[in-house]
């Protein structure tokens, strides 16, 4: 098993308490939630590799003394979905969107190319089969609490799922603190308009995906960091391939506008991507 160092920490909503495991850096510090109901815990996604998910389960239900009954998964990225399996074996619902089961086997299948024989024999070699709860925003019961489960599409990834209940919404990578932004897909424009469209539910409480969580100017940060990024490429007035000088020139740009931000590789990643995005391509 890969031992992963957790980052435990317990804050509430207006009145249901959540708590918080981080994977180490090895595992990109992926944060799963857990939702404290009267009658059981809801775990908000399932970590990088399988053994990462039960160590988050188990942290999760010793601090409580309760079970996790439900677990979510908010997007197609590996460090969400990699440990259904292994949670769905202990007994526990894994649930998502069907507009997000629909992307897994695809990320899968690339993100394998990607982190196999690194992260071996723990990754996963098969793509998760996880239940799915249907295409558009409904309320789901768990735990003796009631959840909506809204469906939104781009962000960084094709489709989301976000979580809302007693005021608090689980963003997952759609929001990150004090992190760069995982900006693949380059699809900044409507990465901002979701945003906009979970500012308009009005949370009390952000839970993200990486970094610590936080009040809704957290939403505002994201959108702010994205805008800004997205009009230093559109300054470059892109109408062909970049050069790597031109790519290395706006990376050091960004980095240098957020110094004190973790994961620059996601910005080196995305590049490429927003440029074309930026192209009309």
């Amino acid at each position: 098993m890969l031992a992963a160092l957790s980052v435990l920490a317990v804050m509430s909503t207006a009145e249901v308490p959540v708590g918080t495991f981080t994977s180490r850096p090895f595992f990109f510090e992926t944060n799963s939630h857990w939702i404290e109901g009267p009658e059981g815990l809801i775990l908000i996604d399932t970590q990088f590799l399988p053994d990462v998910g039960i160590l988050a389960l188990e942290k999760a239900e010793r601090v409580t003394g309760k079970k996790v009954v439900l677990a979510v998964v908010l997007h197609p990225n590996p460090d969400k979905f990699n440990g259904a399996a292994a949670l769905r074996a202990r007994g526990v619902r894994v649930i998502t969107s069907e507009q997000v089961a629909a992307e897994i086997p695809a990320v899968h299948a690339l993100r394998k190319t990607w982190f196999f024989e690194k992260y071996s024999p723990d990754y996963p070699s098969d793509a998760p089969e996880i239940e799915r709860f249907g295409n558009v925003t409904q309320t789901v019961d768990a735990g003796g609490l009631t959840l909506k489960f809204h469906v939104f599409g781009v962000g960084c990834s094709r489709a989301h799922v976000v979580v809302e209940v007693d005021g608090a919404v689980f963003v997952g990578d759609l929001v990150s603190s004090g992190a760069h932004a995982w900006i693949e897909l380059g699809l900044l424009p409507e990465w901002m308009e979701t945003l906009d469209a979970v500012a308009q539910l009005k949370p009390s409480r952000v839970f993200v995906g990486r970094g610590p969580s936080g009040g809704p100017e957290l939403i505002a940060a994201q959108r702010a960091y994205l805008l800004a990024v997205w009009e230093r490429v559109r300054a470059e007035k892109p109408s062909e391939d970049p050069s790597p000088a031109v790519l290395a020139a706006l990376e050091a740009d960004i980095e240098a506008a957020y110094p004190t931000y973790g994961y620059d590789a996601f910005t080196r990643i995305g590049l490429p991507e927003v440029w074309k995005r930026a192209r009309g391509r």
